[in-house]
């Protein structure tokens, strides 16, 4: 793809997508390029195709690669949190528990819906899907003290929050506050970020019961066959987007699957775990009998709205509305960055098109992943992958949507591609990210670190809200203290503030809790 440099206005470049667009006035930082003919000009003018530089061709290519990057979920969400049996499933404080079959259809349906509307009211190419920060609160602390359905509804609670903030334009005055070095910081964190999940995800660096916190592959080398398999993907992708390949991550995520096919058709690897550490990390590439499947929609509307506020109290229950409020909020919110500017749809000041109707739009994504038990929607990183392959449009979004509702029907055939596959996707795409740094001054030191920070803490945190509470609160402190109050928004100190309380929620809650 051919990116658009935002400070020169230069093209810079990052891969293949829109090599030999021709080039003509710019709009968000997006070239214009020759209408299709015929009745596709509609499509064409209503998604600005053209517009942004882009083609049909791209748009349905970068939808497809999206989808396959995130097409896990679907997957995951519903091992952490359902399962197939109470004794395996994590129960809620009543005993209750969520089928695991019933998890993955909502999560379909929802990314589906979601993404589609996304795309068709914002017109980006970002695809939405329950998020993976959100989920494990819920299964791993929420449901401690409430059921699973009073914990879906203070997820709505909180989508319905994120919404208002949205459509008051709240939101859009907190975005704009931010300074655009930390912009340019939450976009390289991102992808470092999105690095990092590719090469846990793969094997490729492993978790130590002693020692340093991660190490290369299993004590320092690569044995796993799937983490091989990693190593040739992430090789033949970067290869063919560094040759500059029309469809490379496309065509990279196909032939690495079909090697995956191979390989366990061979070795019979199996499913990875602490009896199999050499197996698949998440789903196994093989094809099972039974390609078709109805989906059980049993969970949709199967949510109580203010049951925890009764059972556990007004404090403890606003407590953690606002820890899911931050989480969703300011992941979304980096993550959004992160993807306009890696398009090259980002203006200057860091801001893009159709700005409040996507907030608003992603915060209905939270609402409708709490009203129907999937957990709450938010924008993936993972759409940097289709965004590497072309995608500029909310015309890739729906592709994406479009395959997330086929899923419901398919899931046997969406776990035909293994996470290893997905992941040397991501690690391709963090590569790209990173050439944003080049935006941060760091000859400036009350930029540098606040940006550094906000780069390090992300990947480090395993999360994009972290690193940006820690950018906000070392940049206001930082530049207060050395006499450049002006320089801090007074929406950052508001926002900073927040994050003070919390990164401090946990001893908040204890307190509450005596």
């Amino acid at each position: 793809m051919t990116l658009l440099d935002k400070s020169s206005g230069k093209k810079a470049d990052g891969g293949s997508a829109a090599a030999g667009t021709k080039a003509a006035a710019t709009t968000g930082g997006s070239t214009t390029a020759p209408p299709p003919p015929g009745p596709l000009r509609v499509l064409d003018s209503f998604f600005e195709i053209s517009r942004r530089g882009s083609t049909l061709t791209r748009e349905f290519r970068g939808g497809t690669v999206t989808f396959f990057t995130m097409a896990y979920i679907v997957i995951l969400n519903p091992l952490i949190m359902g399962g197939f049996s109470a004794e395996n499933a994590p129960l809620d404080v009543a005993g209750g528990w969520l089928p695991a079959a019933q998890v993955g259809a909502v999560t379909g349906l929802t990314a589906g819906v979601m993404t589609i509307a996304f795309g068709v009211v914002a017109n980006l190419p970002f695809g939405l899907a329950a998020g993976l920060g959100i989920n494990s609160f819920l299964a791993v602390s929420v449901i401690q003290d409430v059921t699973w359905p009073e914990a879906m509804g203070l997820v709505v609670i909180n989508g319905l929050l994120i919404v208002l903030f949205g459509a008051t334009g709240a939101r859009t005055a907190i975005f704009r506050a931010v300074p655009k070095e930390l912009k340019a910081a939450i976009t390289v964190g991102i992808g470092l970020f999105i690095a990092f999940i590719g090469f846990v995800d793969s094997g490729f660096v492993t978790a130590t019961t002693a020692g340093p916190p991660v190490v290369l592959g299993t004590n320092g080398s690569i044995t796993a066959v799937p983490t091989l398999v990693f190593v040739a993907g992430l090789l033949l992708m970067g290869v063919l987007v560094a040759r500059k390949v029309q469809g490379g991550l496309l065509i990279g995520i196909v032939a690495t699957t079909l090697l995956a096919v191979m390989v366990e058709a061979v070795l019979r690897l199996g499913p990875g775990g602490a009896d199999n550490p050499g197996g698949w990390h998440l789903n196994t590439p093989v094809l099972s009998g039974q390609a078709v499947s109805l989906p059980d929609l049993t969970l949709v509307g199967e949510f109580d709205l203010l049951g925890s506020f009764s059972r556990i109290g007004g404090l403890a229950a606003v407590m953690l509305v606002f820890t899911l409020v931050f989480t969703n909020f300011f992941d979304a919110m980096g993550t959004m960055t992160g993807l306009a500017k890696s398009s090259g749809l980002a203006h200057k000041d860091g801001t893009f098109p159709r700005l409040k109707p996507a907030f608003v739009i992603e915060g209905l994504g939270a609402v409708a992943g709490g009203a129907t038990s999937g957990s709450s929607n938010t924008v993936y990183i993972d759409s940097a992958a289709g965004i590497g392959e072309g995608a500029r449009t909310g015309l890739a979004s729906v592709v994406t949507g479009v395959l997330f509702l086929g899923s419901m029907f398919f899931t046997p055939l969406t776990s035909v591609v293994p996470i290893e596959v997905a992941a040397a996707a991501l690690v391709v795409v963090g590569a790209m990210m990173m050439a944003q740094i080049k935006e941060i001054s760091f000859k400036k030191f009350s930029v540098a670190l606040p940006a550094f920070l906000t780069i390090i803490t992300m990947p480090l945190s395993y999360s994009i809200a972290n690193g940006i509470g820690v950018g906000f609160i070392s940049f206001a402190v930082i530049n207060a203290a050395c006499g450049r109050s002006r320089k801090v928004h007074p929406l950052m100190w508001v926002v900073a503030a927040g994050f003070v309380v919390y990164f401090a929620r946990g001893p908040i809650n204890a307190l509450l809790g005596s």
